[in-house]
């Protein structure tokens, strides 16, 4: 191979420092906009910009929290991939400038006070126009390769294969993947999955040093040789990171690769490595409970009217019960409403919704599609048999007939349904075998890393991702 010649590692961003680039960013960004917002503000009311006289008598206190309300926003630019990709910068930026307008005209006309229209509207296009320019900026230098990671595979079986099936998903790329190694004498110069076998590990340091290589991905699932271990660790003393193979999943894809888990891997993912607080436990319920009486004073809002389209649509009943499994196995009553004929399961075997779905009535396909049908399970929140985030509930058959095909499914159970999750707002509804295992994976990430903030942010992401999804 041809010795590579690049800038220093310190300038090759990794994952988690371009999420904390990407944050320092966009706050600096919202305080210039908080500037230039008062400097319009003022000089539009003859103020002469940003006097103190100004400043006292017009500024509002809430005001100077607009820069971190843009930046819960934008909470879907901080994925990584997704803040690489210019045009879903462009639309998470126009809609987030959207969302902002709408939110401020509601605050405008259920206030009782009058609010800085001016002020609103000038940081909202100040800060949509800036970051724009910022998050384009940002594309521009760190996707060149001068900015990317390097990186080495070590490990060319099945471990190997699914990271690499993962990396060639992703557009455009996370780092620079610049070849694998593997002792497999016979796959020495093959390629597997579009990427070449470059050397065996007795090599390994000398690609690392030909190369400018910053990291190294460990895809072993079985017993590793010795001098393996002895060269990997040799390549972190001369400053290389090294991720196991499950954790560089995990980051790229925001799910756990459930086919090269070992057995014993919830006992060290649930019991060793994480343990879930009781201030988190009752935090959680807290949130719940708020959430629960807006939602089902929603539901009464909208009862009358979805209630009588459902009677003229298909008839009664207006809502159906449902078994579902919730944590630990309990079996409760899922309320929502009617989307499907009566008659949907008449020989009583439970089935996967599939899009296109031929039992779901003329409305049940709207109130899917605008998910108005799951509203009604802010009862069960309230009652404490779902939260507001958590996988989604399933029923006691299908679960018994995943557990079955598809290792660790049962796991999903350690927490409560919930109304959106980390799977629903990333993949949407699963057809069939693949597509629920698919599912699996990010509802054990979720389980995994469930915090405060990702619970927050899963919510804060809902509204926007659900609109275009259900069947």
């Amino acid at each position: 191979m041809v010795k590579h010649q690049s800038i220093p590692t310190l300038w090759r961003l990794g994952l988690r420092e371009r999420r904390t680039l990407l944050l320092l960013g966009d706050l600096f960004i919202g305080v210039v906009a908080l500037v230039v917002a008062l400097i319009i503000w003022g000089l539009s009311e003859e103020w002469l910009g940003l006097s103190v006289a100004f400043i006292q008598e017009r500024v509002v206190f809430w005001f100077y929290f607009l820069p971190l309300i843009w930046l819960l926003l934008l909470v879907e630019l901080y994925d990584v991939h997704r803040a690489a990709h210019r045009p879903q910068v462009i639309k998470s930026i126009l809609t987030a400038t959207i969302i902002g307008f709408v939110l401020y005209l509601f605050v405008y006309f259920a206030s009782d006070n009058p609010l800085p229209r001016r002020g609103v509207a000038a940081f909202l296009g100040a800060a949509s126009l800036l970051t724009l320019g910022w998050r384009l900026l940002y594309i521009r230098i760190f996707n060149a390769p001068e900015f990317m990671r390097r990186v080495l595979v070590v490990g060319a079986g099945r471990a190997g294969r699914t990271i690499l099936e993962v990396i060639n998903r992703l557009e455009p790329k996370p780092f620079e993947l610049v070849g694998l190694i593997d002792d497999d004498p016979g796959l020495l110069d093959s390629e597997i999955e579009g990427h070449r076998v470059v050397a065996n590990s007795q090599r390994l340091l000398e690609i690392i040093e030909s190369q400018a290589i910053t990291d190294i991905i460990v895809a072993i699932s079985g017993a590793m040789m010795g001098s393996t271990f002895q060269t990997i660790l040799d390549a972190q003393e001369r400053g290389v990171e090294i991720t196991r193979m499950p954790v560089a999943y995990e980051e790229l894809a925001n799910r756990v690769p459930i086919n090269i888990l070992e057995a014993d891997w919830i006992l060290r993912s649930f019991v060793d490595e994480f343990r879930i607080g009781g201030f988190y436990e009752v935090v959680k319920r807290f949130i719940d409970i708020l959430g629960g009486l807006v939602g089902v004073l929603f539901v009464g809002l909208i009862l009358p009217f979805v209630g009588l389209a459902i009677l003229l649509d298909n008839g009664w009943p207006i809502f159906y019960g449902q078994e579902r499994l919730g944590k630990g196995g309990q079996i409760y009553q899922i309320i929502k409403f009617r989307t499907m004929r009566r008659d949907a399961e008449a020989d009583g075997q439970a089935q996967l919704a599939t899009e296109d779905d031929a039992r779901v009535t003329r409305l049940g396909r709207i109130l899917r599609r605008t998910h108005l049908d799951e509203f009604p399970q802010f009862i069960n929140v309230l009652r404490g048999d779902m939260s507001l985030v958590g996988p989604r509930a399933e029923r006691p058959q299908l679960v018994d007939h995943f557990q079955r095909r598809i290792p660790f499914y049962r796991a999903r159970l350690l927490v409560k349904p919930g109304i959106t999750g980390w799977a629903q707002i990333n993949y949407g509804y699963a057809s069939d075998l693949t597509e629920t295992m698919m599912k699996l994976e990010y509802d054990l990430y979720y389980i995994k890393h469930r915090n405060l903030i990702m619970d927050f942010l899963i919510l804060l992401r809902s509204p926007a991702t659900m609109l275009g999804k259900g069947q």
